[in-house]
């Protein structure tokens, strides 16, 4: 089950590749049911804050007519950095499942980890791995286009 979604956070993250975004793609499961999808859109909307998390997370909060998304997974294709698990774990999801992960900036376990080191009245349980290869190379191929344009 896991493979299936995190394939269409997969495609999420090749939508923002077609826009020279950064490719981050973001999907958000309640009852095995997808109900928000998203990918990057900073450059797009020249916001600092629109990353494919936040806006899956807006999406499914409208869905829902809730803030509250305790009953909710999110599938995403790289580590969420301190903003966007920070904003999970306000948002009371169930479940994060992570392809790969970000040395750089990654709030999930390789420079901080928010859903373990600090005391909140939530908890997340998260996973990473999954589909890591597939996440990683899409994120090879994008920076080595940049790097190659220039």
């Amino acid at each position: 089950m896991n493979e299936k979604f995190m394939k269409l956070a997969l495609k999420e993250a090749k939508k923002a590749y077609e826009k020279q975004e950064v490719p981050i793609g973001a999907v958000i499961v309640k009852d095995d049911i997808v109900i928000a999808k998203a990918h990057n859109l900073r450059e797009v909307k020249n916001q600092a804050c629109a990353h494919a998390e936040i806006l899956a997370i807006e999406k499914a909060c409208k869905k829902l007519d809730n803030w509250r998304l305790e009953e909710c997974d999110m599938y995403v294709t790289l580590e969420p950095c301190a903003m966007c698990a920070g904003a999970i774990l306000n948002a009371r999801m169930r479940n994060v499942y992570i392809a790969a992960k970000e040395p750089r900036s990654g709030a999930c376990g390789s420079q901080i980890n928010l859903f373990e080191d600090y005391v909140y009245n939530h908890k997340v349980h998260y996973e990473t791995g999954i589909l890591e290869e597939e996440a990683r190379t899409l994120m090879q191929s994008f920076f080595k286009e940049r790097r190659e344009s220039k």
